[in-house]
Parts: C-alpha cells; sequence; structure tokens
C-alpha cells in the first residue's frame, strides 16, 4: 500500500510489481530511491522535460561526457540539451546498464509465454515497448518520441568471443539507488525484463519506489565534482532555471 508523508523527508513510498510501469512528473529538489526487494530486477527508465517534451534523456552524452559505459553513483543523466536531469548520489549495485535496451513485443512472444490481461490478470506478460507506449501515451507522445532507454539493476559485459552477455544474479534483495533530481523531470519506467535475460520464464521482480526530500548540493558534491562535464552540465542546468525553467 502506498504512504504519504508530505510533510516529512520521506514524501511517497509504494511498491512497483514485476512487469508494470508507471509514471510521474518528480520536481527538482526531491530523490527517488529504487529499491530491489527480490533481488535481480530491471528497471527501465526515459526521462522528458515536462515544459517542453522535445527535450528527452540522451544516453550517447551521458556516457561520452563521462567517459563511461556503466552507470554508478556520481554520474548524472543529460538531457540532449546539455542539462542534467538526475543525479546518482547512492548506489548499493555499482553497475547499471545504458545501452541494452528495451524488450519488444515480438521479443517477449518469442522469449516467454504470452499472458494477456483477459486470461491471466495480474499475471499477465507485457513488454517494456508496451509499457513505455502506455506511459507515453498519457503525455501526448508516441512512439516515435521513445529516446534509448537505461536499465537500472541490471550488467551487461563482453563474453570469451567479443559479444555482449547479460550477467545474471547482478543483484540482491535490498540493492538501493538514489536519483536526485536536478530539474522537473517526466520520469517513465517500467519493471519488464531486460531484453538480454535469458531466463526462459518470463521474470517478474518487484520495485519499491520512495520520493525524498533531498539534501542542498554543496561544492563538493560527489556528482558535481566527478569531471569537468559534469560541472559545465550543472551550470547549465543553473541557467535554465534563471530563465524561468521549472
Amino acid at each position: 500500500m502506498a504512504e504519504i508523508f508530505p510533510q516529512q523527508e520521506l514524501m511517497y513510498s509504494d511498491e512497483l510489481p514485476g512487469g508494470a510501469h508507471w509514471s510521474m512528473i518528480i520536481r527538482r529538489g526531491i530523490t527517488l530511491r529504487l529499491t530491489d526487494i527480490e533481488g535481480g530486477a530491471n528497471v527501465g527508465m526515459i526521462f522528458f522535460n515536462p515544459q517542453n517534451p522535445l527535450e528527452r534523456y540522451n544516453a550517447p552524452d551521458t556516457l561520452k561526457c563521462q567517459h563511461t559505459f556503466k552507470l554508478t553513483r556520481g554520474h548524472c543523466l543529460y538531457s540532449d540539451m546539455g542539462r542534467i536531469f538526475c543525479s546518482i548520489v547512492e548506489d548499493s549495485v555499482g553497475w547499471h546498464d545504458t545501452v541494452g535496451g528495451n524488450l519488444s513485443t515480438r521479443s517477449l512472444s518469442e522469449k516467454y509465454q504470452a499472458k494477456n490481461y483477459q486470461d491471466a490478470r495480474n499475471e499477465w506478460t507485457i513488454s517494456g515497448e508496451h509499457s513505455f507506449f502506455v506511459e507515453l501515451a498519457k503525455y501526448g507522445l508516441t512512439r516515435r518520441d521513445i529516446p534509448a532507454n537505461l536499465n537500472l539493476f541490471s550488467r551487461i559485459s563482453p563474453g570469451e568471443a567479443g559479444d555482449i552477455e547479460f550477467v545474471n544474479n547482478h543483484t540482491k534483495p535490498g540493492d538501493s539507488i538514489d536519483l536526485r533530481f536536478e530539474m522537473d523531470t517526466l520520469v517513465i519506467m517500467h519493471t519488464c525484463p531486460h531484453p538480454m535475460n535469458p531466463a526462459t520464464e518470463y521474470p517478474s521482480k518487484p520495485v519499491r519506489y520512495e520520493l525524498r526530500k533531498a539534501k542542498p548540493v554543496e561544492e563538493d558534491d560527489i556528482c558535481m565534482t566527478h569531471c569537468d562535464e559534469n560541472r559545465r552540465g550543472f551550470q547549465n542546468t543553473t541557467l535554465y532555471h534563471l530563465q524561468g525553467g521549472y
């Protein structure tokens, strides 16, 4: 059951079942904590500027400006305007996937037993693609608006043949990540399986999400000081707010 405490540090808490989707506009100065309840979860996620949805999460810029292939504490998630949607201020996992993509409806039917809601009710199986479509439609967005997504709690690594393989058992129960939002952001996410997960049965792993009041960003902030590019990203975001951005 959802819990709401608007005047406390922990403002809102709820659980998202496995194979589900969710969206919300998270305001600047709020931290979103995601917790893998059982271990083995995957959270597909994309971001938009709610004031101008043409501004959205940019995976290539996020990686190249921070000289990384993974996401973890100290990294920022960038928009295609060079601004920072959010910063990873805490992370017990140490590696989150940025390039693995999204489970398509076609891949779902090829890999798992597809179950519709009419027959299976809450045990139905859906794809990450379907989940994004449903949430995007709530804000007047469509298929063509989907940027490359990130997959929190999942990891991929090079195999012996040089290909990319999914890492099983990457997370344990209770692992969490904190995203501190630096600007108002439309967050769209799902808990559908990673597209490279080799499981033969549809993995349905729940995630707890909590909204907390963030602490002010200090000059020695780990995300701001991670690299010169991040410092400029924070400056770009501050300038956006000075010009009336929300």
